[in-house]
């Protein structure tokens, strides 16, 4: 038995389920799990998912053969999953998330960044767009948009 394999599948309706994918994919081969991705938030699917198959060249062969092919009336992409890169648990906003994420900037002191020293998130993990309490503008703790310290919001700092 080979190596299981698992596969990216972009572009994927909205109202795809996982039983609907596992009937396109299973004429390549054994798929071991589907995975629709759902937004964590609302629990709806992002457009996306990820199928495993038991073995490497029935992967392939599901690459090769459903690649720019329509299923459920969208042009799905399907493609090798990589690995994910080593970036940190950032969160999903682009400025930064919820801490410790790279996001605009980073934590290294420039740019958007949820907690570290950013130039509009800085101190205690607050940053512009993160989720810390008060509007979507709060500093949660330190720093902050204006670069005050305090918990005001951005307007404050003006």
């Amino acid at each position: 038995m080979g190596e299981p394999c698992k596969v990216h599948v972009g572009n994927v309706s909205f109202n795809a389920t996982e039983e609907d994918l596992r009937e396109v994919f299973e004429k390549y081969g054994r798929v071991e799990k589907v995975i629709v991705v759902t937004d964590r938030d609302t629990g709806r699917p992002r457009g996306f998912a990820f199928v495993i198959f038991e073995e490497q060249e029935d992967a392939k062969a599901a690459i090769d053969g459903l690649d720019n092919t329509e299923v459920d009336g969208r042009t799905i992409r399907v493609s090798e999953s990589r690995p994910r890169s080593d970036g940190g648990g950032g969160g999903r906003s682009s400025y930064g998330g919820r801490g410790g994420g790279r996001g605009y900037g980073g934590g290294r002191g420039r740019g958007y960044s949820g907690g570290g020293g950013g130039r509009y998130g800085g101190g205690g993990g607050g940053s512009y767009g993160q989720r810390s309490g008060g509007d979507r503008y709060s500093s949660g703790g330190g720093g902050g948009y204006g670069g005050r310290s305090g918990g005001g919001s951005r307007y404050d700092s003006y």
